[in-house]
């Protein structure tokens, strides 16, 4: 087995925006229908569960949910919020304004980002035209936070992301290269996923990747390529 790069030392262009019609379903089709019914009926006033917890395994899909949520909410007309460890403690105040917030990686927040995730559950409770949905690594029983809020995690819906399968993943790849208009050859989705990077994210970024460096070089998307830009990151 080649050996995994150093580091993805070109420059990647942007990728397409996180959406529900981009994301690989498999076997999260309960879920995933779950939270693209969930705009809707915020902006109709009839949401009946508006707190919901996704959990997986890193690559499962969280935070490409969590955006695409966002995305179908602003199209339907609602303010929505993305939350992670990243943004600032004042982000986390509930704001009556905001009908939909999103928190990623809810394992990753100090004590103070979740204690306002834990009030932002009750106001949230408190309103009727408002949702929450946040995403972690565990099962909310064996989430590393809080314990009041271990609690609210499991408030609501909880729904376990299952990871792809290879034939998910390159069935991904194949998807994202042509939202890229990016022509590859049959053999190099298949080779990528089950020679380096196992999880998505990675796998993306190596697509990014392989559009650059061919671009930059005006040339096919060829294995000979795909192996010329590997040997290269190992330089």
């Amino acid at each position: 087995m080649i050996s995994r790069p150093k580091q993805l030392s070109l420059e990647l262009g942007s990728p397409p925006p996180a959406t529900f019609d981009n994301f690989v379903v498999a076997a999260n089709r309960e879920a995933v229908q779950r939270l693209r019914d969930l705009p809707t009926a915020l902006a109709q006033e009839r949401a009946g569960d508006r707190l919901v917890y996704l959990w997986g395994e890193t690559g499962s899909g969280r935070t490409h949910l969590l955006h695409a949520l966002c995305d179908a909410g602003a199209h339907a007309g609602l303010r929505c919020r993305y939350l992670s460890a990243h943004h600032a403690l004042a982000d986390f105040i509930f704001d009556p304004a905001c009908q939909l917030y999103t928190v990623d990686d809810v394992d990753l927040l100090d004590e103070a980002r979740q204690i306002a995730v834990f009030s932002l559950y009750n106001e949230v409770r408190a309103h009727g035209r408002t949702a929450i949905v946040v995403a972690g690594g565990t099962a909310p029983v064996a989430m590393p936070v809080r314990e009041d809020l271990r609690t609210r995690l499991g408030w609501g819906l909880v729904y376990q992301l299952a990871p792809l399968s290879d034939d998910d993943k390159i069935a991904a790849l194949v998807q994202a290269a042509r939202e890229r208009g990016l022509q590859l050859s049959p053999e190099i989705p298949h080779w990528l996923v089950t020679r380096h990077y196992r999880d998505m994210p990675s796998l993306m970024a190596l697509l990014d990747a392989l559009d650059t460096y061919s671009l930059e070089r005006k040339r096919a998307v060829t294995l000979p390529l795909l192996r010329e830009m590997f040997a290269e990151f190992r330089e």
